[in-house]
């Protein structure tokens, strides 16, 4: 039987090392592209266009999803964005925005899987988390980002709460900079050596859900910063 893992965010930085670490651990890989604006990614198995910040979007793929495929072993929440500003400069427009790629992008596709994993008594979803989320004296530059970043650290633990009794589990990653080709981008002059980097992540995530000992860890992966 194949180990399905799901990936959404598959054609970014971090997105494609996950893609690649599974596929070359034998899984059977189901990429989430963003519709009109992602290339297929090669190395998955499958290519889906999925709107995951729209809830009737992703239950449309949680339907083909139970059509054409058995168990779900993993989901992998990587969709996300980034901004800057403190509170005083960030008008509300923005905390949705952050709110919807990275909270509501991670929500719709637990609460539309969840429903399969319990049937099947087992799964690991795997949340990205973000250091500012956590150590709350960085996050006053960069105020929609973190608390929309808090949330998905509430969501997995509300959901590890509610899947306690089976063999569900969640798990978080949170990264200090990933180092991707847009954060070079961005930050030009930055030192890339003290980056995490995507394939570090992916072999984290990897051994999260290989480890059925592991139940709803946080992994932080800081990098040199």
């Amino acid at each position: 039987m194949s180990r399905n893992i799901i990936v959404t965010g598959a054609a970014g930085g971090l997105g494609r090392a996950v893609v690649d670490k599974f596929k070359r651990e034998g899984y059977h890989v189901i990429a989430l592209l963003k519709p009109n604006e992602d290339d297929p990614v090669e190395e998955a198995d499958d290519n889906y266009e999925v709107d995951v910040t729209d809830e009737t979007a992703v239950l449309e793929f949680v339907r083909e999803f139970q059509m054409q495929y058995n168990d779900l072993d993993a989901l992998a929440l990587l969709v996300g964005g980034f901004s800057m500003g403190d509170m005083e400069s960030t008008p509300e427009k923005d905390i949705q925005t952050m709110f919807h790629l990275n909270f509501f992008s991670g929500y719709h596709m637990v609460r539309g899987f969840l429903p399969i994993m319990k049937k099947q008594q087992k799964g690991t979803f795997l949340f990205v988390g973000a250091r500012p989320a956590m150590e709350l004296d960085s996050a006053m530059g960069t105020i929609a980002y973190s608390l929309s970043k808090k949330l998905v650290l509430t969501l997995a633990e509300i959901l590890a709460q509610e899947v306690k009794d089976t063999q569900i589990r969640s798990h978080v990653f949170v990264p200090s900079i990933i180092d991707t080709e847009a954060n070079r981008e961005s930050m030009p002059e930055a030192d890339f050596t003290q980056w995490v980097s995507p394939k570090e992540i992916a072999e984290a995530m990897h051994y999260a859900v290989n480890n059925p000992a592991l139940r709803n860890m946080t992994f932080k992966l800081y990098g040199g910063v």
